[in-house]
């Protein structure tokens, strides 16, 4: 929970980042900072907004962030609820702390140098495309 810092710690509950993330495991999120595609984010859900929810966000859209789950056999994202509106995302995923740590938010120059080039190594850094369903 946030407390006036920047920072908070979020559990993850659910399957829908598997790829990434399980069930049971501990984050770090930056509240407040800017996404960009491919960004981790912690937001509340549109449709039931005690609820928060960790996603993939895809791109921007007219009323929002298009967020996607990285499991593909989830399909709670975007894909049911449409867009996120801006004032409901809470702020960016930066690493996992626990049970493995794990940077998950690298700068723009190493996702581009490790997109395409490194798909495993950049996989544990949180460079990763979204599951292609419908976008």
């Amino acid at each position: 929970m946030r407390y006036g810092t920047p920072f908070g710690v979020a559990d993850i509950a659910g399957p829908s980042m598997r790829r990434l993330l399980s069930d049971g495991d501990r984050v770090l999120v930056r509240y407040g900072a800017r996404l960009r595609p491919g960004a981790i984010a912690l937001f509340r859900h549109p449709l039931r907004q005690d609820l928060l929810v960790v996603k993939r966000a895809a791109e921007r859209r007219p009323g929002g962030w298009w967020m996607l789950s990285d499991n593909p056999l989830v399909r709670t994202d975007s894909r049911e609820y449409g867009a996120v509106p801006d004032e409901l995302v809470l702020g960016r995923v930066l690493l996992r702390l626990s049970p493995r740590p794990a940077w998950l938010a690298p700068g723009r120059r190493v996702e581009r140098a490790l997109r395409g080039r490194a798909p495993r190594f950049a996989e544990r850094l949180g460079v990763s495309v979204p599951f292609d369903g419908e976008l």
